[in-house]
This record gives C-alpha cells, structure tokens and sequence, in this order.
C-alpha cells in the first residue's frame, strides 16, 4: 500500500511540473502525443499485416515488383503502378507509331512523284516494315515473353524515335521537293514538243531511297512488341472478362494514330514558298520548304520517347498479377489440354516444337488466318476503292483518295473497338466469340452486297466513255479536235465542258486560255467543246470550261458511303476477339509466342504476296496506262468497269466468306481440343506407336 501511495505521489509531481512547463493548450499537445505513440504502432501493425498477405502465394508473387528505376523507388510514385498508367504509356506509343505510319505512306508519294523509282523499289518502300516485323517476331515473342515486357516495350519506343530520326534526315539534307516546281497550265498549244526520253539523273535518289527503307526496317521492328508483347501485358493483368475493352482500346491507338498523322501530312503539302523565298543559300531554302515534313518525324517521334522512361520503371508483373492468374485458372477450361502441361524450354528445339504445337491447334491456326483475311480486306478496300470510285462515279484521283480514307480507317477504328466492347458486354467465351466472329462476316458481305446496286448515271467522258462524238474512240483520249496540242498524261486535271462532258485535262478539251475568276478556274476558246448553253464572264469573253468533275446530281452516292462504312465496321469486329481466342485457347506463359506465330505469319503475307497480289489484279483490269516519253507504264487512268467489279466484288466477299467459315471450322473443333482426350500432340512418335501395338494386341 504504502508503494501504491509513493507511486501516485510521484504521478502527481511529474503531472505539476509538466504542467508548469506546458504552453497554454495542454489538450492539444497531450492528443499530439498520444498521436505520436500510437500512429508508429499502427503503421507497424499494418505493415506486418500486409506483409502476411504478400507473402501468401494467393496474393503476390516474387516478380510482382514496385514502380521505380533499379534502387532509386519513390513511394509517391507508386500510384502509377497500374495498369492503367501502363496502357496510358502504350496508347501514347502506339499512337506515335500509327502516325509515323501515315507520314511515311504520304512521303512515298512524294519520292514516287519525284525521283520516278521502280516498282521493286516502290515496293521495298512500302513493304520493309512488315518484312523486318516478320524476320524478328518470334525472337521478341520467345525472349520478351519469358523478360521484362514493359522494358522491351520501351526500347521498342527509343527505336521508333530512331527510325523518326532517319525518316526526317532525307528532307532536312536534301533537296526532296523542288522550288522551281510552278505548274504550268496544261493548256493547248500548236507545235508544243513533248518531252525528249533521257535518262533524268537524280544525285539523292538512291540515298534518300536507302534511308526510307531503313527506318521502314526501324519502325517495323518497333513495331512487335507494342503489338505483341504490349498486348500480352494487357491481357495478363486484366479479368478475362473485361480482357475484350483494355485490348480494344490499346488497339485503337494505331488506327487513331494514322488519322492524325495522315492530317497532318496533308497540312505539310501547302509549302511554306513565300518565306523559303526569303531564305538566304539554296540548303536553308529548301530545308524551310521541306520544315514541315521533317519536323513532324521530330515531334511525333518525340512523343515516343516521352514515354520511355516511365515505361523502364515497371516491374515484370504488376501488384495483383497473381491473383489475376490464380482466378483465370478456376475459370471454366479453355486452353487447348494438348499444352496445359507443356512448357517451353530455352532451347532452339523446345521453341521449334513450340510452334509446331501452336500450328496443330485448331484454335490459334484458324484465327491467326481470320487475321490474315482481315489485313487483306483492309488492303483490298485501299488498293481498289479509289479505283472503284474514280471509274463508277467518276470522282477525281485525289478526291477518290480522301474519301477511301474517311470510309476505312475511321470504320476500322469502330469497327474493332465495338467488337471488343461487345466481347466484353456480353461476357462471350470462344465458342461464342466464333460464332459472332462468323455472323459479323455474314453480314458485312451482305451489306457489300448491296454496294452493286448502287448506281449512278455518270458524266460523258471523252475517251473514256465517249468517242467525242464519233470523231473519235474510247480509249484514246487523242481526237482531231486535239491532235495538235501536244498533250499530255502526266497530270490528271480534269475539267467540266458547257456540254456536260467531263474532259481529262483542258489541254484534251483543246482549251488554249485559262483565267482565275474569283475562286474557280474558268477556260476559254477550246476546240472539242462545240455544244452546250454559253456563259459570259465580266469581260464578256465566252466561257467554254470550269475546273473540276461535272456535277452528275447522284442523289445515292451517299447510300454507297453508308453501306460501305457498315460494311467495314462489320470485317472488323472479328479483330479483337481472333486476338483474344488466340491468347485464350493456349497457357498463360505460351500468350506471347502465340502471338509471335500470328504475326510471323500476318506480317510475311503482308510484306511478300499480298502486294503482288493486288497490284498484279489492278494492273489486269487497267484499258489506259500514262505511258511516259521512254515508252514505260507510269500509271493507269483508265480502268474497265465490268473487269473492276468482278474482281474487287469477288475478292472482298471471299475473303470474308473464308473468315466465316474458318470460325466455323474452330468452332466444330473447339470441344474436341478443349474438352477431349487430346494429349497425343505432346507424346513422341515412338510412344504413339508403342499405345497403336498395345490396342492391336488387346483386340
């Protein structure tokens, strides 16, 4: 008792002379202190409590890492160890690379256009990226799969930036796009001599040509893992049935991208001549006349490089990523039971035998190809419809090429992200995912299908469709009314006639005076044009001929636009769940080389036969080629009508045709490879004989 009594003595003292010492606020200042025993003792109690639950292998796994750059990890920084963050990055990525797609398609046309180079040369341009994507990807889908992903993503951004670099160096260091380049009128005039066949000796042809090719190799290898590995990534971090929206919306990036980029190349074609002129010494002219192309490259390339680093800070799983896994795994069984077992050995024949597998499996091989018939629809539509629309409803060249590009690329980017937002709405598995695949085929080729029936009542054309009033022939736009003027085919500008007919240029349309009357380009005295109401201008001279097509008043061209966007939108809802089916039917560790067997076979089709293929087709249904001075096909202006339908009609339906029966195909096969007793695709040879003589026997 009496230590009780000296103990709240000494209490009591203590008490006093603290409250001597105390400020004013003694409550707050006493709550701070409690605060400041308590707080630590929580965090700790936290601490242990989270470390419980990161330890239990339902919950983490060793490769589940924070956000940072090797030691240097920052805890504020943490938040952005997402993958949402993650598919910022990419979308940002992708992007620059789809633009850089679209700047790089723009300047071909100009080295085409200016250097004259062959066609193997036009191809090596066009093609060199998807023949280096399919040189490399099954090396980046085998080690990057097994690494770092969001690193090799990264470096693929560094080697975007590089190949932006060498797309650009061409127009900063050599003279691409002439100065002295003013168009003259390609009026009528007697005795004009045409141009004189001599070898045109270019210095930087071959120079600038070899450049375009290497950064089309840079880019196309770029190009894998944000594809691939990035969409593994994605994938492996997301529910298997919210899957179908993150893939959409980091594909979309691309075609996003090319819109951009293609907007902005367009802005590069108005020349900045006014102020190149004031520049002093030829190189700082024609650097500032070429500024606009070479710094897009820049700024795009830029773009992404600005994302490198982050990307360098994710680790090889995000927090959570086992968790994601341990859930996929109880999910009802998809995977092919052939390979559930099976894992890919670091050796040259393991990866071989890889393949192989991969190959035999109904599921990828069938949807890889559905793939294959996607990219080639998409070639079709952009190799044939300019035509398309240049021959039915006589739309000029450049104005066939700007619609061709608002019906397809916006349509493809609908088109693939409904497919995705659907896939995950309805929560399909692949059997679904098949069927809708094959129904969505169906009816695109049904919408295209009524694309024959709409027609136009097209303009006369003389030399096309008309025979200048008998004094002259289709297919031949040289009559006696213009035999003198020294025409040319070299440009196409066409022009519209007080007589309703549409002339391929006013020097065809014998026209020998030309005169700007406000915005619109009026002709004057032009021999072919006979007929037809007569116009005064402000002068009171007669006018002859407008600049431009003749308005036709075809009320259901329209009709042809919104059935041929349905009709894109509905080819490309089969894109992302054919990628989702892919990386569905195998293992979570076999996602990235079964993406790396996609591509390897997408990207050699698209790089070696599918370019031959379609210009072999359009080539066969031209009747009128732009043959220059030395005799060579340049261009085809004239196409047969008949011949052109048949065969882009043809084409389109069947590669379609050939996607839905192909979903048919998986679909009929997928309970046996899924549900069935397939374990022979893993066994040797050896043993498969050894069970054949154990049934014999038996029997």
């Amino acid at each position: 008792m009496d230590q009780d009594k000296r103990k709240t003595k000494d209490e009591v003292k203590q008490a006093k002379e603290v409250e001597r010492d105390e400020p004013q606020n003694t409550v707050e200042s006493r709550k701070i202190q409690t605060y400041l025993v308590t707080l630590p003792t929580a965090v700790k109690k936290f601490a242990t409590i989270s470390d419980k639950k990161n330890s239990d292998p339902k919950y983490s796994d060793h490769s589940e890492g924070p956000f940072g750059l090797g030691p240097l990890v920052f805890p504020c920084l943490q938040r952005f160890n997402n993958i949402k963050f993650f598919m910022t990055l990419c979308f940002l990525a992708t992007l620059s690379h789809g633009m850089i797609i679209a700047l790089v398609d723009l300047s071909i046309k100009i080295f085409a256009s200016q250097f004259v180079p062959s066609n193997t040369e036009i191809h090596l341009m066009d093609s060199s990226d998807f023949f280096a994507a399919f040189l490399v990807s099954i090396f980046v889908a085998y080690f990057g799969g097994r690494g770092n992903r969001p690193k090799w993503v990264a470096a693929a951004t560094i080697i975007t930036w590089l190949a932006a670099i060498v797309f650009a160096l061409p127009f900063f260091n050599y003279e691409i796009i002439k100065m002295g380049a003013v168009k003259q009128e390609d009026l009528c005039e007697e005795g004009k001599k045409p141009n004189v066949c001599g070898a045109t000796v270019v210095p930087q042809k071959s120079t600038c040509i070899y450049l375009l090719i290497f950064g089309q190799l840079l880019h196309g290898i770029a190009g894998v893992p944000l594809y691939l590995l990035a969409i593994t990534f994605i994938f492996d971090h997301v529910p298997t049935l919210s899957s179908g929206l993150h893939v959409a919306t980091a594909d979309a990036a691309q075609t996003l991208g090319y819109i951009l980029g293609f907007l902005i190349g367009v802005k590069n074609f108005q020349l900045p001549v006014k102020k190149a002129m004031k520049a002093v010494g030829h190189v700082q002219r024609f650097r500032i006349l070429q500024s606009g192309w070479w710094k897009s490259f820049i700024f795009v390339g830029s773009i992404s490089l600005f994302t490198t680093l982050p990307l360098l800070c994710f680790p090889s799983n995000l927090p959570g990523a086992h968790k994601i896994r341990l859930a996929k795994s109880q999910e009802p069984p998809r995977i092919d039971r052939r390979l559930e077992n099976m894992k890919i050995i670091p050796n040259l024949k393991s990866v071989l035998h890889a393949i192989w597998c991969l190959l035999r499996n109904p599921l990828v091989l069938t949807q890889t190809f559905c793939k294959v018939t996607e990219y080639m629809t998409f070639m079709a539509s952009s190799q044939f419809l300019p035509i398309y629309l240049q021959t039915q409803f006589l739309i000029t060249p450049v104005h066939s090429v700007i619609f061709t590009g608002v019906l397809i690329f916006p349509g493809c980017m609908v088109g693939r992200f409904v497919g995705g937002y659907v896939v995950y709405k309805l929560k399909m598995n692949i059997k679904n995912k098949l069927k809708f695949i094959s129904a969505a085929s169906i009816l695109s080729v049904l919408l295209f299908l009524f694309l024959i029936s709409v027609n136009c009542e097209t303009a006369k054309f003389p030399g096309i469709n008309d025979d200048y009033d008998g004094l002259g022939s289709i297919g031949n736009l040289k009559a006696p009314c213009n035999e003198y003027c020294g025409c040319t085919t070299t440009v196409y500008n066409s022009i519209c006639g007080r007589d309703e007919k549409q002339y391929f240029s006013p020097c065809f349309a014998g026209c020998s005076a030309s005169k700007q009357i406000r915005r619109e380009k009026v002709y004057y005295n032009c021999s072919c044009i006979k007929e037809g109401l007569t116009t005064v201008d402000t002068e009171g001279q007669y006018i002859d001929a407008l600049s431009g097509t003749c308005n036709t008043k075809c009320l259901t061209l329209p009709l042809f636009f919104a059935f041929y966007f349905s009709a894109t939108i509905f080819s490309n809802l089969c894109s992302i769940p054919a990628l989702l089916i892919i990386m569905e039917s195998v293992p979570a560790s076999w996602n990235s080389m079964s993406l790396g067997v996609t591509f390897t076979i997408w990207r050699f089709i698209g790089s070696v036969p599918a370019p031959i293929f379609f210009t072999r087709h359009a080539a066969l249904c031209c009747s009128f080629w732009d043959i220059n001075e030395c005799g060579r096909k340049v261009r085809c202006w004239i196409y047969h009508k008949e011949k052109l339908i048949f065969i882009f009609v043809g084409m389109w339906i069947s590669l379609q045709v050939a996607t839905s029966l192909l979903c048919l195909y998986a679909t009929y096969r997928h309970d046996y490879v899924v549900k069935g007793k397939t374990q022979r695709l893993a066994t040797p040879k050896k043993e498969k004989e050894k069970k054949k003589k154990k049934r014999l026997i038996s029997n």
